[in-house]
């Protein structure tokens, strides 16, 4: 299982021979200037929720590739009724793709489509094969609900969390996210991209080493294989 981030919160997850991408965020991030949208590839395009640095290049993609959109129910329907593919979940459920299970997890934020329609609850993923277990957290504040996830998941290899504060947790709510879900294993994203969520990257990463946790910083492009963390 291989992880790319395309930026913000853009990741690329190549696992069990197919490609997902998830919350494409990347025409308009000129920090990601480097990634061609028309050049990715996508089976699946998983979206945590609807706010516009989260989709807004899910119809270019998925108009282009045929990908799948899965999401909640309210986001799949608005995609849908654009005539584009898709499969509804909701908080708690899981369903085993042919890439492998997902879990559609809580998250702790707001929700709405860039037209204003309505788009659900948020929430985050958690994705496991034999290849590996991640958890993508979405935008969300720190939660309680975190300590369900190796409750009912089991243990994690890469949790991939929001830093960059002030829309999100920040990197020090993080840390104990890391400990509530009992991964040693962290990947940042949603910093940088704004200036109200620019980070010192240096003194998150220190932060985290106190704990003896790792927090991975890629860069945009950058790929990290769950087999080396």
């Amino acid at each position: 299982m291989k992880v790319t981030y395309l930026g913000h919160a853009s990741l690329l997850i190549e696992t069990a021979g197919k490609k997902l991408i998830v919350d494409p965020f990347i025409s308009p991030n000129e920090l990601a200037k480097d990634i061609n949208i028309d050049e990715l590839e996508a089976d699946y395009i998983l979206i945590t929720h609807g706010h516009q640095d989260h989709v807004v290049d899910v119809e270019a993609i998925a108009q282009r590739t045929g990908a799948t959109i899965i999401s909640n129910f309210e986001i799949v329907s608005y995609y849908g009724e654009k005539g584009l593919n898709g499969h509804p979940m909701n908080h708690g459920g899981k369903f085993t793709f042919d890439f492998g299970t997902l879990k559609y997890v809580n998250a702790i934020h707001s929700s709405v489509l860039p037209d204003g329609t309505y788009a659900g609850n948020p929430g985050g993923f958690v994705l496991w094969n034999k290849e590996g277990k991640i958890y993508i957290a979405g935008d969300t504040a720190l939660t309680m609900d975190m300590k369900l996830i190796p409750a009912t998941c089991g243990d994690l290899d890469l949790a991939i969390l929001p830093i960059g504060d002030n829309f999100t947790m920040g990197y020090e709510d993080a840390k104990i996210a890391a400990q509530y879900l009992e991964c040693n294993t962290i990947m940042g994203y949603h910093y940088d991209t704004f200036p109200p969520i620019k980070i010192d990257k240096a003194a998150a990463t220190r932060y985290f080493k106190q704990s003896e946790k790792s927090l991975l910083l890629p860069n945009i492009g950058e790929t990290i294989d769950i087999d080396t963390v």
